[in-house]
């Protein structure tokens, strides 16, 4: 295997930038950041925190699926937020996607994201 594999897949959005949807290296899966995006237009969908998040994790479900692995198998995700009062609404809909035990995590409060985004979040995952 060369030392980085780009991954992609069409049930993610598109990179909006010189970026790889994931890069694979070895037994890891390093996944960029997603924003709530429609993956079939490019768009940012409507809503509020929860709801951008539960897009950000779909893509993010959808990358590691395209390499063979899954969320539940996360060492440790990043979570941006442009509001840290969003912070329990996005938790609830995170642990949702997240096995047990739940990765290593940072949330931070970040001043603006890509598009407007309320939300966006990145993971590294195990592929076993």
């Amino acid at each position: 295997m060369p030392v980085r594999t780009a991954i992609s897949t069409g049930d993610a959005p598109a990179a909006i930038g010189p970026y790889s949807q994931a890069i694979r290296h070895g037994d890891l899966l390093w996944c960029s950041g997603q924003i709530p995006l429609d993956p079939e237009t490019g768009e940012l969908i409507d809503g509020d925190a929860a709801v951008q998040a539960r897009r950000c994790l779909e893509s993010l479900a959808a990358v590691a699926l395209s390499a063979g692995g899954s969320l539940n198998a996360a060492l440790r995700c990043t979570v941006y937020l442009t509001d840290l009062a969003d912070f329990a609404a996005v938790n609830e809909v995170y642990a949702e996607f997240m096995g047990d035990p739940a990765p290593a995590r940072v949330c931070v409060q970040v001043a603006a994201l890509p598009r407007g985004a309320n939300v966006e979040i990145d993971a590294v995952i195990a592929l076993v």
